[in-house]
């Protein structure tokens, strides 16, 4: 009854695999690797993108840092959703690698904003003031913090937007293939077709060991992102290790299958959850996370039980009434089980 993070999750077996074929013998270094060429060309495929530019870091953060720092200047904006994973969790990062550009974070319900709220922060920026920072570019996390999706129109309506200004528009793809399996759209459509210009495509969250890729739906950027990723210090010698992995995610759309696994574990545990007396959810179950609250009396059974999962937000406490509601955060991997699931439900319920 893991539900702590889909981080946790173990690579998945057919990967681990890919790993063992990839360590026989020797192979070049630093991405000149057959490997790397094959998983360039599946990515070019699969996002109907032919010019592409296709290269892999280890970390989450780092694709998104890097994706951004090819986009803005020191003295320019990016906007983000207040609840965003750059503008919460990545330590700075994203200010350190752009060499002190400034996050401006936007409302929005469920960990989205609208293309009307980025079009209102604009307004209060003074385009060619040179005492105020300049529009630099916009990031979008799909699937959301909140385990929420942006509609591929609801990405349009934001590149739009930004694009009107002269920004571009970065995904934060960590759970991208949970959003998309639940959007029900193509790669293409989730992504440039919408008017994306770089995407982070996330695996370490969806049973890889830990590699990400970085797509720049405008090559000319390339070379610019291989410099940064040098002199960040995120280039691998060994970069075998990084394309074996996403070469078995990509195969026979495993990376497909494992979030649809996800997803379908998610809305078992919502729909129990909804059943529960005193109840609830927090937000709308659309990828692999559940946030919901019930009576804290079912949050202690759970725990002394070893279920792991997140109180959100964390501040809230196990000593108390015991009819007293209490949210939390879980999140489904590939591997959650049904069993898992249903365990975990019969210790929540009165």
């Amino acid at each position: 009854m893991f539900f702590a993070s889909d981080n946790a999750s173990p690579a998945h077996p057919r990967v681990m695999d890919a790993l063992v074929r990839a360590n026989r013998g020797h192979a070049p270094s630093y991405g000149e690797e057959p490997a790397m060429e094959r998983v360039r060309s599946r990515l070019r495929e699969i996002f109907e993108a032919p010019e592409a530019a296709v290269h892999l870091v280890a970390t989450g953060t780092t694709a998104n840092v890097l994706s951004l720092a090819c986009h803005v200047q020191p003295w320019q904006a990016i906007y983000c959703h207040r609840e965003a994973h750059v503008q919460m969790d990545e330590c700075g990062a994203p200010e350190f690698y752009t060499g002190g550009a400034k996050l401006v974070p936007l409302d929005g319900e469920h960990a989205k904003f609208t293309a009307a709220a980025l079009e209102a922060a604009l307004a209060e920026t003074p385009e060619g003031f040179v005492h105020a920072v300049q529009p630099g570019a916009v990031t979008i996390t799909n699937a959301t913090e909140a385990g929420t999706v942006y509609s591929p129109a609801e990405v349009a309506g934001i590149a739009a937007v930004a694009h009107a200004h002269g920004m571009a528009l970065h995904m934060d793809g960590a759970r991208f293939a949970n959003a998309l399996v639940s959007a029900g759209c193509t790669p293409a459509e989730m992504t440039w077709k919408a008017g994306v210009d770089v995407l982070s495509f996330g695996g370490t969250k969806n049973g890889l060991m830990g590699v990400e890729a970085v797509i720049l739906f405008e090559p000319a950027r390339s070379w610019e992102f291989e410099l940064r990723r040098k002199r960040g210090g995120h280039l691998f010698s060994k970069h075998r290790y990084l394309s074996a992995q996403m070469e078995a995610f990509l195969e026979d759309d495993l990376w497909l299958e494992m979030a649809r696994a996800a997803n379908a574990a998610a809305r078992r545990l919502a729909e129990g959850i909804r059943a529960i007396p005193g109840a609830a959810l927090v937000h709308p179950v659309e990828a692999n996370a559940v946030f919901a609250s019930w009576p804290r009396a079912g949050h202690r059974k759970a725990r002394a039980a070893g279920a792991a999962y997140y109180l959100w937000p964390f501040n809230q406490s196990l000593d108390g009434p015991d009819d007293e509601p209490l949210s939390a955060r879980m999140v489904c991997s590939w591997c959650t089980t049904d069993a898992d699931v249903d365990d975990f439900l019969k210790l929540i319920a009165p």
